[in-house]
């Protein structure tokens, strides 16, 4: 098992090249590419979007990314790892954030993939305002939400693992903190 990872965060004016991070991975003993994209959509909510904002505390970023890399490669057997997200405005239809992983097998790829982006999301410091064409904000993740609150995903009563990236999940309801809150405050 290798430990190459290419990370970048890249600054204003610089676009995601999602070839380089893909011919970076490539590899013989590779039998399987996972990637991931993040795109700027053109709607949220019912709102135009112009387009996203990116800023980070980049030295941290780093760290940050660097140590997820590590948990992914403990976790599946990897051969390499490329992440990559821009700084500043990124337009309707652009990328932001590309992950890129090889394995030997699709399984291990796949789910260390989707490992990567919902930890990026939820845990390093790179902050994205949303722009609109009525005004902007800037937005959390709901990873990072989730992380926060302690939010516990359960699995739905009698699923079973259909695909790579784990079990079908739900979140407990607002109604059922209601009533645990109800249920807490009468004892």
């Amino acid at each position: 098992m290798s430990s190459e990872n290419l990370i970048e965060i890249l600054e204003e004016g610089h676009k995601v090249d999602i070839l380089k991070y893909i011919d970076y991975v490539s590899s013989p003993q590779a039998g399987a590419i996972a990637t991931f994209s993040g795109t700027t959509r053109d709607m949220f909510q019912g709102k135009a979007v112009l387009e996203l904002r990116y800023e980070a505390y980049v030295p941290m970023a780093t760290r940050c990314l660097s140590s997820i890399c590590t948990a992914a490669r403990s976790n599946w057997d990897i051969h390499k790892i490329a992440v990559a997200h821009r700084l500043g405005p990124v337009p309707v239809g652009e990328t932001s954030v590309f992950i890129a992983v090889s394995s030997v097998h699709r399984g291990d790829g796949l789910d260390a993939c989707k490992f990567l982006i919902d930890e990026l999301k939820a845990t390093v410091p790179i902050w994205k305002k949303e722009v609109y064409s009525n005004g902007e904000v800037w937005k959390e993740n709901s990873e990072f939400l989730e992380k926060r609150d302690g939010l516990v995903k359960k699995p739905v009563v009698g699923e079973h693992k259909r695909s790579c990236c784990g079990s079908k999940v739900r979140v407990q309801e607002e109604e059922e903190h209601k009533d645990i809150a109800r249920d807490n405050s009468s004892s």
